[in-house]
């Protein structure tokens, strides 16, 4: 059995399974109070941790960071929402706490090894994963096994720049289609207060208590689906401009799969999948059509957890301190 552990901005999960496809023995959830910092994570770590690897006979731990990593230093290179991560060799820390070998990786590499192994790219030989939610990320795994680069940096489909003009790091895809990219693009045509988005204004400031500060995408993609024309703009713009890179993974990378995970889009086939599909269709490398198809995401909220234990049976399972 192996012990995986999700670390993120907003929550903390641990569970034990065995690395299979089966389902999970148990997961223990946790709520993150950024107050504490990554010590007052830590600790909620220990305490349930060490209890978990001796209840279930724990021969490894896979942890997955919401966060740049070096992977095969064990290292978190920086967390953007918590303080205390940055510089953080967790493997050491995790192997004197559980005293269990440990490895590392980040979220999005995991939830596409997660879902490569054992959800929705299960079968498949090339998959690439994509997760849109308040940011977007992406990881590739070939015969089941991931792809990180020559420095651990690989697949970072929100980072592309979007066309030539795009020459600031400012402009991502991540700025345009995440959710909180098309929060911000929405809150920007607010402030505007353009004449012809008049009606489109007044009824996205109503569902938003008038004040713009409180607008997030769950709230835009609901004017969307309900014919708001403002909300609906912003949505195209996001969703063909994660089209167009997703057509450029494709056109490089010729995978068999596409999955797409994260929150956005699980407003469902009509409102976000169907039009992906299309703008990749647009963009993509003519001779890829039909080669590949795009699938949402198997694994819901357990995906990371899925990818750390695949993780975890990979490293050695002799003594702490040899992974």
């Amino acid at each position: 059995m192996y012990l995986a552990i999700e670390i993120g901005g907003t929550k903390l999960q641990l569970a034990v399974g065995d690395a299979a496809g089966s389902p999970l023995e148990v997961v223990e959830r946790r709520d993150v109070d950024p107050a504490q910092g990554a010590e007052g994570i830590r600790n909620q770590i220990a305490q349930v941790g060490p209890e978990l690897i001796r209840d279930y006979d724990v021969a490894a731990v896979g942890i997955g960071f919401g966060g740049p990593v070096d992977a095969q230093q064990g290292r978190i290179i920086k967390s953007f929402q918590i303080d205390g991560w940055d510089g953080f060799v967790i493997t050491d820390w995790a192997e004197q706490v559980m005293q269990r070998p440990a490895v590392l990786g980040n979220d999005s590499d995991l939830a596409g090894l997660g879902e490569a192994r054992y959800g929705a790219g299960r079968g498949h030989r090339i998959v690439f994963y994509s997760n849109v939610g308040s940011g977007i990320g992406g990881a590739l795994v070939t015969d089941g096994q991931l792809y990180t680069g020559g420095v651990g940096g690989a697949a970072e489909i929100g980072h592309l720049r979007p066309g030539i003009a795009s020459d600031s790091d400012q402009q991502t895809v991540e700025s345009i289609s995440s959710g909180w990219g098309m929060t911000r693009l929405a809150q920007a045509r607010l402030e505007n207060q353009l004449p012809q988005d008049h009606a489109s204004i007044e009824d996205v400031l109503a569902r938003c208590d008038g004040k713009t500060e409180n607008l997030t995408s769950k709230i835009l993609a609901a004017a969307m689906i309900d014919g708001n024309a403002l909300a609906t703009d912003v949505f195209r713009e996001g969703i063909r401009t994660y089209g167009w890179a997703l057509a450029q993974a494709i056109t490089l990378l010729d995978p068999n799969v596409v999955v797409i995970g994260g929150g956005v889009p699980l407003i469902g086939e009509t409102w976000y999948l169907e039009p992906l599909r299309k703008e990749v269709a647009r963009y993509v490398f003519a001779p890829r059509i039909g080669t590949y198809k795009i699938t949402p995401a198997a694994l819901a909220e357990e995906v990371v957890l899925y990818g750390a234990l695949a993780l975890a049976s990979s490293i050695s399972q002799a003594t702490p301190g040899e992974s």
